[in-house]
């Protein structure tokens, strides 16, 4: 049967009180919409975002996700126009419902992020199925009513509810699995006779109820939970922080502090690695075996070998780290570096767009942007690539073996052969050729005895 889903994503999000859109606002780094469509089965025909407040943002973070193959399966928005409930919504759909020649239709809150994949996929399997949720507190759901077999009946928003219905512990969780053709016919229906003069979803899945079995699936509490203020992102991290650390524990990965590290669901972690405190690892980003990942360290997008140590407070952004390297403390890899084995990156060094073949070495106080480094190479303190000249950046290309003192400036675009030797307080501004010195210090001046006389007059003065 072909299946599509359907996202409603065109909420304003209101007591969020932000210029973003509701379903982008993240969970440990990757937006609470993006949670959602990777939980998408891959086999599904397609998915249809249903857009309307910042709509062109919400749009171009879809585009971005596809380029950057996150998505699952092939996915379109369709504008909802004025905002007039749920059931309209999915309602908007229908001629992109209809060209995708769906037979079932599963429906899911872009803001509902932890539904967890295999809770997905049973939906999206399933005739017609509606998850449920009985939480401690059920103020603000939607009560499901059923008869004395337990079939679906009704479902009554908290506004529209008698005080009896509100006593009802079993609460909608928005999410279903349903028949195209019926519950198309159920939308055309739509009637917006209740206190928020809203076409509600619920009551075509009621009709569609009447005429096709509906089961109802009782989900944890903490799979369903919604993102409508800041108050319910904070829970919704904690919940989703605290399941990962324990997958990863389980799986042979040593949390110091397990409650100060935050590990993004697209993070891969290999056997034996440490997490000290403080940790934030997001993205797609991959920790190799026996790796140890410093306190306060800050990890994005990024790759890291075996056996590697990331000392505290390094930052790594869109980075590669090959196998038993060293970075930090206080490092920060920019995007675009890329450390070979037994590479050394030393406390308040920072590269961009860097290359650094096995066993270079920059171990104190440099920057190194738009750099390949030579295997081998020593890099000194205070070492500054000029790669910019204002309009344009330039390469510096560092052959093997080179030794390159300290407080040396290498003005780009410059090469440094093979084992060169550059002297300290150097300003690189042409090619040093292999084997070569380079030195372009003032000469130095000792004036015997003027220091004292200086000093004298300093007295007098």
């Amino acid at each position: 049967m072909s299946t599509v889903a359907v996202v409603l994503a065109a909420g304003l999000g209101t007591r969020m009180k932000s210029a973003l859109p509701k379903v982008l606002h993240p969970i440990l780094g990757d937006p609470s919409l993006l949670w959602v469509l990777r939980s998408l089965p891959s086999d599904l025909r397609a998915a249809v975002v249903v857009v309307h407040h910042g709509q062109e943002q919400v749009m171009a973070a879809l585009e971005t996700w596809a380029a950057a193959g996150l998505l699952p399966c092939p996915v379109e928005a369709v504008p909802q126009g004025e905002p007039l409930g749920t059931g309209h919504a999915v309602k908007a759909c229908t001629a992109a419902l209809d060209r995708l020649q769906a037979e079932r239709v599963l429906i899911l809150s872009g803001d509902v992020p932890l539904l967890p994949a295999s809770a997905v996929t049973e939906l999206a399997s399933s005739e017609g199925l509606i998850l449920a949720m009985e939480p401690e507190r059920p103020t603000g759901y939607g009560r499901i009513l059923t008869d004395g077999r337990g079939r679906l009946t009704g479902l009554v928003e908290e506004k529209d509810a008698s005080p009896e219905q509100r006593e009802i512990r079993i609460v909608n969780g928005g999410a279903y699995s349903l028949p195209w053709k019926p519950l198309r016919a159920a939308l055309q229906e739509l009637r917006n006779h209740n206190a928020q003069k809203e076409y509600y979803l619920t009551d075509a899945v009621v009709a569609v109820a009447a005429s096709s079995p509906v089961a109802i699936a009782v989900r944890p509490e903490a799979e369903l939970i919604g993102m409508n203020s800041r108050m319910d992102q904070a829970r919704l991290q904690a919940l989703a922080a605290e399941t990962i650390r324990e997958f990863w524990m389980r799986e042979g990965v040593t949390f110091l502090d397990p409650h100060s590290a935050l590990v993004g669901p697209r993070v891969e972690l290999a056997r034996d690695v440490v997490v000290e405190p403080g940790v934030r690892i997001e993205g797609d980003t991959t920790v190799g075996e026996g790796a140890r990942l410093g306190q306060g360290s800050v990890i994005l997008e990024s790759q890291i070998g075996n056996h590697t140590e990331i000392r505290p407070y390094s930052i790594l952004e869109r980075a590669s780290v090959g196998a038993n390297a060293h970075v930090g403390p206080f490092a920060r890899l920019r995007e675009g570096t890329d450390l070979a084995d037994h590479v050394h990156i030393g406390n308040f060094v920072e590269t961009k767009k860097a290359r650094f073949h096995p066993g270079a070495k920059a171990n104190h106080l440099s920057y190194i942007g738009d750099a390949e480094v030579g295997e081998g190479t020593n890099i000194g303190a205070g070492v500054i690539t000029c790669n910019y000249d204002g309009v344009n950046k330039h390469k510096t290309t560092i052959g093997k073996r080179v030794f390159v003192g300290s407080d040396t400036q290498l003005v780009a675009p410059v090469t440094l052969g093979d084992d060169a030797l550059i002297a300290a307080g150097t300003t690189v501004t042409k090619d040093v050729p292999a084997g070569a010195l380079a030195l372009s210090r003032v000469p130095q001046d000792n004036k015997d005895g003027a220091a004292v006389r200086l000093r004298a007059r300093q007295k007098k003065a």
